[in-house]
Parts: C-alpha cells; sequence; structure tokens
C-alpha cells in the first residue's frame, strides 16, 4: 500500500468520530427544528378549524396566512365587515396573492350579504354602496388570480344588480358631490318609468 493511502486511512481514523458526532448533531438540530415547526402547523389548523365550525378565536394580522384567511372567512359570515378588511389588508403582501384572493372573495360576499338584507328590507338606497363595494373587491380578487371562477361570478351577479355607470365614477379628491335624491332605483323589480 502507499504512503498516500496509508496517510489517508490514518486521517480517516482519526476524523470519523468527529464526523459522525457532527452528522449527529445536525440530524438533531433539524429534527427539533421540525418538531416545533410541526407543533405550530398543528395548532394553527386546530384554530382553523375552530373557526370553522363557528367558535370565536382572536387572530392578529401578522400570523400564519392561512389562520388569518379563516378569520376573514370568519368575521364575513357574521357580518364584521369592518374587522375583516383589516384583516385582508395584512395579506396583500407578495406572495401570498391566492390567499389575498380569497381573503377579498369573502369580502366581497359579506358585503353583498349586508347588500341582499338591505334590499330584502326594502332599503334600496343603502344597498347601492354595499354592492358597489362587493363589486370593487371582486375586482381585486380576479386581478389578484384571473382564474378565479367564484370571484367571476359573483362580480356578474353583483353588476346585474346595479349598473355601472361611467358619469358616477368620481373624478378627483375624497368628498362626493351631492346628488338630488333618485326617485326610482337601478335595483331590478322596480320600475324606472312612469305607469
Amino acid at each position: 500500500m502507499s504512503s498516500f493511502w496509508r496517510s489517508a486511512v490514518a486521517l480517516w481514523r482519526e476524523v470519523r468520530s468527529a464526523l459522525l458526532l457532527l452528522a449527529l448533531s445536525v440530524f438533531a438540530a433539524i429534527s427539533v427544528f421540525g418538531a416545533l415547526r410541526w407543533r405550530e402547523v398543528d395548532a394553527e389548523n386546530v384554530e382553523i378549524a375552530a373557526l370553522r365550525v363557528g367558535r370565536d378565536i382572536s387572530v392578529a394580522g401578522d400570523e400564519g396566512p392561512e389562520l388569518v384567511l379563516a378569520r376573514i372567512e370568519f368575521l364575513g359570515t357574521r357580518g364584521e365587515i369592518d374587522s375583516a378588511r383589516i384583516l385582508v389588508d395584512a395579506l396583500d403582501r407578495p406572495g401570498r396573492e391566492a390567499l389575498a384572493a380569497k381573503g377579498r372573495y369573502a369580502l366581497g360576499n359579506a358585503l353583498l350579504r349586508r347588500a341582499f338584507e338591505l334590499i330584502e328590507r326594502a332599503e334600496l338606497d343603502g344597498a347601492g354602496p354595499f354592492v358597489n363595494l362587493s363589486k370593487r373587491e371582486y375586482r381585486r380578487a380576479m386581478q389578484l388570480a384571473p382564474y378565479y371562477w367564484d370571484a367571476k361570478f359573483n362580480f356578474d351577479v353583483a353588476t346585474r344588480l346595479i349598473r355601472d355607470y361611467p358619469g358616477f365614477e368620481q373624478k378627483h379628491g375624497d368628498e362626493l358631490e351631492v346628488e338630488p335624491k333618485k326617485l326610482w332605483t337601478d335595483v331590478p323589480g322596480v320600475p324606472k318609468g312612469l305607469p
């Protein structure tokens, strides 16, 4: 055996235990990290399941995006639109487009449900802004996820409730001009002219 191979075998005998110890330490660190992460994900899944069955759990905007989305859906079904809107804005981050689209869709559904409640109570003037806000949220959802069929369908429903008129768009500033009260509405089923 040549001197090169003898020195290589001697070197291997000296460093073998140190390399094995290093490999064992790296494996243990990875295992501990994986176990902690699994525990966090499991706890998050329990909270998501609780929100889906109707149990109220407080969620901050900086928690896991799936948990934030579940909270938005929970708030939307209960009509807490302002609270849901704050969390939807927390989802608007790069890499979360699909979840942000689902959040915008859930918020749009909450707004449209509110509009339908007002229409059922014959408060037609109050329903219009909620329909327009729901259309805006559906548009944002479709911008984030262009092939989101549910958002397209609900946008179409909201558009059929109240038509978009280019003359009603706000041109500048934050204040809206006061318009004279309309005698007729754009909601279907209400006459548009004289009998």
